[in-house]
């Protein structure tokens, strides 16, 4: 037996004390998927247009070297890190990652044929795909608005390139057996004091009327909202409480919640039960503000340890969709990568590992002293061991996979 086995069946044994099946903990944990972004490995430049600097409110600062010169070196760094990630993983693709094969294709003219290589990549590797319209970083198009665009001709080629990316979530839900999400965020909005705050919204609900119009068996669609952006810094048309109403009244779309995207003292976790309720779905993008939507590499930090206990506590698995989205050009992006899944599984292991069955009857007793007393001895017990077990079990590197950074 390996000392980590061994190490293993000691903390399996001091969790049973508290009544939590670590056995049972590792099946569900290898189960629930994290859909990663593959855009950190490139700062969000994609195959689009390789040589035309992002713009409409999209930043990666930092200027490590190694950032990917062409689609192959792409693909390599990509493999490096799935190769270090355990559990069961789907990769996240904005509509930039298109290969047209030589083809002059507009971004309102994408089809499946564009993504057929990356459907045969997640057939190799076994996982599931999900999806990103991109409404901005277009040379020929007002980056400032799309979806909202009083222009008809704009906002028309916007909501064209919406509609398309549905159907490839579907071919990508429909190829891969697994529910593509399809995430839309927009960066619309004003620099500065917006006096018509409901013209822009009854655009941008007009819009998604449009793209989502036809239903799609393999495709579910998510509407990311935010609080400002940059160069929108007065008035974003999809807040957090517009998307929320059109799920609800439509039926046609559920809400992602960014942790970045909120006040900085808002965590995100507490919302999560007011869906919930109504037996809504949600879609996550796990990332860690510094002081607001700077998207730092995920850590198992207090914010991500409360989103995934709010998941845990409720066994909402199936419920809430949880996927990164951060950008770190300032160190290794292969290793940043990396860090933020790994992260984010541990912050998921953390939170099933709790003894949550005991703490909620211990809270409906009122007996809230030893509530409080358990969260604090949880805290101590030996999760490190069950990590090392899981990665074994994963087949992937435990904590050894450090050695092996050599750059910064």
């Amino acid at each position: 037996m390996s000392n980590t086995e061994r190490n293993y069946q000691i903390a399996k044994e001091m969790y049973a004390q508290l009544g939590v099946d670590t056995d049972a903990v590792l099946q569900k944990l290898t189960s629930v998927p994290i859909s990663l972004h593959c855009w950190q490995l490139d700062d969000l430049q994609g195959f689009e247009f390789p040589d035309i600097a992002l713009d409409g409110g999209i930043a990666a600062t930092g200027s490590a070297p190694g950032k990917p010169e062409d689609r192959e070196m792409f693909m390599r760094h990509l493999d490096q890190a799935l190769d270090l990630i355990p559990g069961r993983i789907k990769l996240a693709l904005h509509s930039i990652y298109m290969n047209k094969h030589g083809k002059k294709i507009g971004r309102n003219e994408i089809t499946p044929a564009e993504f057929t290589e990356w459907v045969d990549y997640a057939k190799g590797r076994g996982i599931g795909l999900d999806f990103n319209p991109t409404y901005f970083a277009h040379p020929d198009y007002d980056s400032g608005s799309t979806l909202t665009n009083p222009d008809e001709g704009i906002r028309r080629f916007w909501i064209e390139h919406g509609i398309a990316c549905r159907r490839i979530g579907d071919y990508f839900g429909r190829e891969l057996g697994e529910t593509c999400i399809t995430n839309h965020w927009i960066g619309d909005g004003s620099k500065d004091i917006t006096v018509d705050k409901l013209r822009p919204r009854l655009l941008l609900k007009d819009s998604l009327d449009q793209i989502f119009a036809q239903p799609l068996e393999h495709n579910l669609d998510s509407c990311e909202s935010k609080v400002f952006g940059l160069g929108s810094e007065s008035y974003v048309p999809g807040s957090n409480e517009f998307y929320t109403e059109y799920a609800a009244h439509t039926g046609r779309c559920i809400v992602c919640l960014d942790a970045g995207h909120f006040h900085p003292t808002e965590s995100i976790a507490s919302k999560f039960t007011s869906y919930l309720a109504f037996g809504d779905h949600l879609q996550l993008h796990v990332s860690r503000p510094v002081h607001w939507d700077s998207d730092h590499v995920v850590l198992v930090d207090d914010a991500t340890r409360e989103i995934m206990e709010e998941i845990a506590s409720y066994d909402a698995y199936d419920k809430v969709h949880i996927g990164t989205d951060f950008f770190d050009a300032s160190i290794n992006r292969v290793a940043a990568m990396v860090i933020g899944a790994r992260s984010a599984r541990k912050a998921l292991l953390l939170a099933m590992l709790r003894p949550i069955q005991e703490l909620k009857r211990l809270e409906y007793e009122g007996n809230t002293t030893k509530r409080l007393a358990l969260l604090e001895e949880a805290k101590m017990m030996p999760a490190g061991f069950i990590w090392d077990y899981f990665c074994m079990r994963e087949d992937v590197a435990g904590s050894e996979w450090i050695r092996d950074l050599h750059t910064r």
